[in-house]
């Protein structure tokens, strides 16, 4: 990073933090790897046989990133921490590792017949004693998930940040911790005509029918 020329423009002091904006030169060396290798060579011949002097240390780094997310993963509230580790220019330079490590897995992988899905689930309310004011519908499917989750889970399973982090753990110290649980992560209404006091009422009930399932 200390190879990088930064404009004298994007730099900011505040709160006696110096604010380094790495943007630019960052993009410039994703495109052109190159042009940096030929930086630091440039930087170590004219460093050569000078007696090393102790750099300057910061007390703290923070490396901010932001991430331009499509307004479709916006509005599903994608877990944008899986994204970025999946695309990262870092994960695919592993990938090569990570392929070879699958040819001799370690971990139980479940079949996917087995992995977290929604079922089928039908209510009766005449069972549960709520027949008697429930005028419609006296019986629904509210699905309900079941199934394993896999370590580390993927996107399909629309895992919260803390729940791909768990299944990671999960994964390389498995007596550590749980795996994630299969569960409803989107619901839908359901309209119920009923009796209440005399009167018959049209309710629209949250979250009575699960339509996906994910892991959490």
């Amino acid at each position: 990073m200390e190879l990088f020329t930064v404009a004298l423009s994007q730099v900011t002091f505040s709160a006696g933090s110096m604010v380094l904006e790495v943007t630019r030169p960052l993009s410039k060396w994703l495109k052109n790897p190159g042009v940096l290798e030929e930086q630091m060579s440039r930087v170590a011949g004219k460093c050569w046989g000078r007696s090393p002097t102790p750099p300057v240390m910061a007390t703290q780094g923070l490396l901010m990133l932001y991430s331009n997310l499509s307004r479709e993963q916006r509005r599903l509230g994608g877990a944008t921490l899986l994204w970025e580790a999946e695309n990262s220019w870092r994960a695919q330079e592993g990938q090569l590792s990570w392929e070879r490590g699958r040819r001799h897995p370690r971990h139980h992988l479940p079949d996917k017949s087995q992995l977290c899905r929604r079922v089928k689930f039908q209510v009766d309310f005449n069972l549960i004693g709520w027949g008697s004011w429930i005028i419609y519908p006296k019986q629904y499917n509210a699905y309900r998930c079941e199934g394993e989750c896999p370590n580390p889970v993927g996107e399909e399973f629309h895992p919260t940040n803390h729940a791909y982090i768990q299944s990671l753990l999960k994964r390389y110290q498995p007596h550590r911790v749980p795996s994630t649980c299969c569960a409803p992560v989107k619901t839908k209404p359901l309209s119920m005509l009923y009796v209440d006091n005399g009167r018959v009422l049209l309710e629209h009930h949250k979250d009575m029918i699960v339509e996906e399932c994910g892991c959490l």
